[in-house]
């Protein structure tokens, strides 16, 4: 590694989460959310492990370019999009093999253009809107559009219907997601009706509606954050046991002693409250280490924590090891992970900046390498799809 700080993602971990949330849920099938680079733990490394071990039936990315990463990459699960894409995007999309949302019927007939002069069919999901307030159709119109689709847009199959919960990891959303859930059972019924059919894939619930909403479970369930072992932050069941598979590291850079009173780093918003040993970390904000985390935050080096201590800068971010220190340059220090009897989860990290876990590992950046331990060569467990 010419950069020392550095992520390690344990592909095993990954995998074990996979396979308990393929028992919890039955026969119902599993979307697994890759997108934003797998939450930040590696798009391709992770899709295909889990499509070489038949853990996931689908996946699932936010942007074209991330689908068709995964296609040259030689994924073959079918690859939902999960929001429309627009027009100039769409013969890259299509042409990938990409599963793709609509929800208007501008949008749809786009689509229906550009499938038609590839000599393509796509397949597309009609996204519903039941209460998130972002994307897709609204009840009422749900119908009308997905006869659209069958009439007349030959070059369209609808493939499947989806929503989304807003509230599924809340307590007090409870009485809101089985409503929502109930008017979304209602819509999928009246587009059956229409088409005479029901679509293949009908989906809701994503990690918070998987936990805790058994009734929101269709043909289909999507998460990212449970097959990376994260439970949504605020959920108020944890039925299965997952485990988190990043941890992150960088080492000293420099040390130095200073006197009580010094400043250190940007703004002097830190002083050393007694004689102290300042360790100099290469990693900052630019590698995904929040600036909020600045004087708030820790680090954990030969199993003692160490609070950052002033500014966390762009590239760089200062530690206090306190007065008595074995610590030397080169040693190892733990943003994520254990070090001794001590633990800095990214549960704690989130907390600390009112957020999420997968928003935390989200930002760490693209010049932090991913180290993964050797994915595990079973047999597959099932047949994959193909596009």
């Amino acid at each position: 590694m010419l950069y020392q700080t550095h992520v390690r993602i344990n592909l095993a971990n990954i995998r074990r989460n996979l396979e308990s949330l393929r028992d919890y849920l039955g026969g119902t099938r599993l979307l697994f959310a890759v997108k934003a680079n797998a939450y930040g733990h590696g798009a391709v490394a992770i899709a295909s492990m889990a499509e070489r071990a038949g853990l996931a039936d689908w996946l699932g990315v936010a942007t074209v370019p991330e689908g068709i990463e995964l296609r040259e990459a030689g994924l073959r699960l079918p690859i939902l999009k999960f929001s429309p894409a627009f027009p100039e995007e769409m013969a890259a999309a299509v042409g990938a093999g990409l599963t793709m949302t609509v929800g208007e019927p501008g949008n749809i007939r786009a689509l229906q253009s550009v499938a038609a002069a590839m000599g393509a069919v796509a397949r597309v999901h009609l996204k519903v809107e039941t209460g998130m307030g972002r994307v897709g159709a609204v009840a009422a119109e749900a119908p009308g559009l997905a006869l659209l689709i069958e009439r007349q847009c030959p070059n369209l199959h609808l493939e499947g219907v989806f929503t989304h919960l807003p509230m599924g990891d809340l307590a007090e959303g409870a009485s809101f997601t089985r409503e929502q859930i109930a008017r979304f059972r209602r819509v999928t019924q009246e587009i059956a009706a229409a088409l005479g059919r029901m679509p293949e894939w009908v989906h809701c619930a994503s990690s918070g509606g998987i936990l805790g909403f058994r009734e929101g479970w269709m043909s289909l369930v999507r998460t990212g954050t449970l097959c990376l072992g994260y439970f949504p932050i605020d959920s108020p069941t944890t039925p299965i046991a997952l485990a988190p598979a990043l941890s992150w590291y960088t080492r000293i850079a420099f040390l130095k002693q200073v006197e009580k009173g010094t400043p250190v780093s940007y703004g002097h918003t830190w002083r050393a409250p007694r004689d102290t040993w300042i360790a100099t970390l290469p990693v900052g904000y630019a590698d995904g280490l929040n600036r909020h985390l600045s004087s708030r935050g820790r680090v954990l080096v030969g199993g003692r924590s160490c609070p950052i201590a002033g500014r966390i800068c762009m590239d760089q971010t200062m530690i206090d090891l306190g007065p008595d220190t074995p610590a030397r340059v080169g040693d190892e220090a733990v943003l994520i992970g254990r070090s001794g009897a001590e633990e800095i989860t990214t549960y704690e990290m989130a907390r600390l900046l009112g957020t999420v876990p997968c928003d935390v590992t989200c930002q760490i950046g693209h010049r932090v390498q991913r180290i993964y331990d050797a994915p595990v060569a079973d047999p597959p467990r099932g047949a994959l799809a193909s596009v």
